[in-house]
């Protein structure tokens, strides 16, 4: 397959957005998550969604245009809307100004409503925990799973993340989806043309399957069964509800180009250690780690994602000939800067 550096890739993915009805720099902010997260070895995030993005851009179901609007509520709380846009440039909103207000005041949170996928959530949280803050993530998903025992679909895969700085290593990152595996990864089967494993989901009749397109158009497994589906509600109150946000019933999926603007949303809690626990934050929390690492065997979050990133980053990205003549045909010159 053919490889591109993550520069490569993200000026040219930037370029097909922005020739998509998409601003140029909202174009750049889609294209750099698309490529961190194929960076990070999370494909089902990565480049492959850039078609169905630019394609809903083109008809107008998310607004290429969109500028967030942040209102503060109070002193510590604030309300984005993201005016049916992509949710970065929203997102990129509530990290700036919510790790502002949390460094000072201690603590700070932030909804978004009228906003579109959220990507890989543990990115977000990284971000705060580079500025030395613990983040919390929540984000609602267009419906996907069914409550436990139901069978119609009322809650969204609906991710949690989680993020704390450390000192003298990367961020401690948890980044999981509530369904048994993202629906991502059952999209990119459905483009391979393959089967899915068993346990992941059920078609639209409630039965097991392993095929990828009666799955997308059933339901997902939740993880932890009925606890998974709890956890799944409790993330419809905090990213949904709480900013007023469609629910995931409500909402349109991201994943075509049919119908309205999703409106799904997306919450953010920041903390500062040290205000909230002066200086022993980073000592604390290393006691705790090292009992994990001292165990043979055992590993903290996020270490294989972080290992695939420093591979990308000296050898670049592999993607799919014909996902990248899309991209170029869409950018209007190849990754070398040439015309196609």
């Amino acid at each position: 397959m053919p490889r591109l550096t993550l520069r490569q890739a993200a000026d040219l993915s930037a370029a097909a957005l922005a020739a998509s009805r998409i601003a140029p720099d909202t174009a750049a902010k889609v294209a750099a998550a698309l490529v961190v997260a194929e960076a990070d070895g999370l494909s089902s995030h990565g480049l492959a969604r850039l078609p169905i993005y630019a394609r809903q851009a083109e008809v107008g179901k998310v607004d290429g245009f969109a500028r967030p609007r942040l209102e503060h509520t109070a002193s510590a709380a604030m309300r984005i809307d993201a005016g049916h846009g992509f949710a970065f440039p929203a997102i990129d909103l509530a990290i700036q100004e919510g790790c502002r207000v949390a460094l000072e005041a201690g603590t700070a949170a932030a909804a978004i409503h009228r906003s579109h996928h959220a990507g890989v959530l543990g990115h977000h949280v990284e971000a705060a925990a580079d500025r030395g803050l613990v983040a919390l993530a929540f984000a609602n998903t267009p419906a996907g799973i069914a409550p436990w025992g139901g069978r119609d679909a009322v809650f969204g895969t609906n991710p949690i993340a989680f993020a704390a700085p450390r000192r003298a290593a990367p961020p401690l990152v948890i980044d999981l989806s509530l369904s048994k595996v993202a629906r991502g990864k059952i999209m990119l089967a459905q483009q391979k043309g393959e089967a899915i494993p068993e346990g992941w989901a059920l078609d639209a009749q409630g039965r097991p399957t392993t095929d990828a397109e009666a799955a997308l158009a059933g339901t997902m497994l939740p993880m932890g069964d009925a606890k998974g589906a709890a956890l799944a509600l409790m993330v419809e109150v905090l990213a949904a509800a709480l900013g007023g946000a469609n629910f995931a019933f409500e909402a349109s999926s991201v994943l075509d180009d049919r119908g309205n603007p999703p409106g799904i949303g997306q919450s953010f809690l920041f903390l500062s250690p040290q205000r909230l626990g002066g200086d022993a934050f980073g000592d604390r929390l290393e006691i705790l780690l090292s009992a994990i690492l001292n165990q043979p065997g055992a590993r903290l979050p996020g270490q294989r994602r972080l290992a695939a990133r420093a591979r990308a980053e000296t050898e670049g990205i592999e993607i799919s000939a014909d996902l990248l003549t899309h991209i170029e045909r869409r950018a209007g010159r190849s990754f070398e800067g040439e015309s196609p």
